[in-house]
């Protein structure tokens, strides 16, 4: 069975999470300078990037190398991709609809009700949701079949979310597409690709902490958290609620399943 190092791994708990701090206070700041609170969704990917980072450099003698390279690369990379995505797909944007619905609720300071409700908040998650990252940097031994069986499944969420997001960008670069629903390639098998991307890859990086059971017992929280964000939290049921009174929305979404791909029906 592998070696864990619990006392390493629980130092390295209190670093991710001043970190994750460190990059959401960063983006607070901008936002304050900007007049823009969507930075935040770039942070988000940038977040998990550093805590991957900071995990790998901590973790020098105490897990598998292998591992961690592994680890920290699949997450910078997703961490990244995604990052980098929302800010084109932001570029030229005023304030994200959620942001401005939220905070015209603020008690008081808007600013203030902002850094505890969504940069203090996001920070949080970071560090809950990426407890598999840092669990699998403190394991000694090699990988394994798990662990590849992780890389395989990230692999599949990262093409649905590329792809996913891709095809979306170009149908709505294409002006005979205003206000008609996308529901073609990905998107005709599930109604949100890019989520069901999104789980994939989290369950795949949870998998490289399953060749130390209790590492992974201990974490297992992490991808449930970002499953439920995905499903029942700022993910799928906040779009689909936005999307009730689309024209059309009601028939794509008896023909297309809600979240894990399949087939479309027929009308």
């Amino acid at each position: 069975m592998n070696g864990f190092a619990w006392g390493a791994f629980g130092v390295n708990l209190a670093f991710a999470a001043l970190t994750a701090l460190a990059v959401l206070l960063a983006t607070f700041a901008l936002a304050l300078r900007r007049g823009l609170h969507r930075v935040v969704d770039i942070a988000w990917g940038i977040a998990f990037a550093a805590v991957a980072l900071m995990t790998y450099a901590l973790s020098s003698g105490h897990g598998d190398e292998g591992r961690r390279l592994l680890v920290t690369a699949l997450t910078v990379v997703w961490g990244l991709r995604l990052a980098g995505h929302i800010a084109w797909r932001a570029r030229g944007h005023g304030e994200d609809p959620r942001y401005e619905r939220l905070l015209s609720k603020a008690p008081g300071s808007k600013d203030a009700y902002a850094l505890r409700m969504v940069y203090l908040l996001q920070g949080g998650l970071v560090w809950l949701v990426s407890l598999p990252v840092q669990a699998a940097a403190y394991i000694s031994g090699p990988v394994g079949v798990l662990a590849a069986a992780g890389v395989l499944l990230w692999l599949v969420g990262l093409v649905f979310e590329s792809v996913g997001d891709f095809q979306l960008a170009r149908f709505k670069a294409d002006p005979a597409n205003k206000g008609r629903l996308m529901d073609r390639g990905l998107w005709s098998w599930t109604r949100h690709p890019n989520y069901f991307g999104d789980f994939c890859v989290w369950w795949g990086l949870f998998l490289l902490t399953c060749e130390a059971p209790a590492a992974a017992a201990a974490t297992i929280i992490g991808p449930l958290a970002m499953t439920y964000l995905l499903t029942r939290g700022s993910g799928k049921a906040l779009l689909e609620r936005h999307m009730a009174d689309r024209p059309g929305y009601a028939a794509y979404r008896k023909r297309t399943s809600g979240f894990f791909p399949r087939p479309p029906r027929a009308p």
